[in-house]
């Protein structure tokens, strides 16, 4: 499984960013597609998941109300929308595929993208 994550950038705070992240190779039945994040300094940390074939999410409790994940089956590409930015939400986004279904912790995670960078000045 490829993934190539798409939409960084540098924003405002109070902003709005979308995020997108493509899937090609290799297909799973009830895989999920999350997103992660890390901060200079910090862990990777989860932010958001959709099941593929249930279009279940999750969202880590902090960015619940300010960011949306959805998915496009034809396209195989999952976006995650960020709304109301703000300064800590500046750090490298990945994408990633689990094999496990809709899991929020990172060793759940069985493919990585390379990530892209989003950056909020306050």
């Amino acid at each position: 499984v490829q993934l190539q994550a798409y939409g960084g950038g540098l924003v405002q705070a109070g902003s709005s960013l979308g995020l997108s992240c493509a899937a090609s190779g290799r297909t799973f039945s009830s895989y999920a597609m999350g997103w992660f994040r890390q901060a200079p300094g910090k862990e990777r940390e989860f932010v958001a998941a959709i099941h593929w074939s249930r279009g279940s999410t999750a969202f880590a409790d902090s960015l619940k109300g300010r960011f949306t994940i959805s998915r496009n089956d034809a396209k195989n590409t999952v976006y995650l929308q960020m709304n109301s930015l703000k300064a800590e939400d500046t750090a490298v986004y990945y994408c990633a595929v689990s094999t496990s279904g809709l899991v929020t912790y990172r060793s759940g995670y069985d493919y990585w993208g390379r990530g892209t960078l989003v950056t909020v000045s306050s």
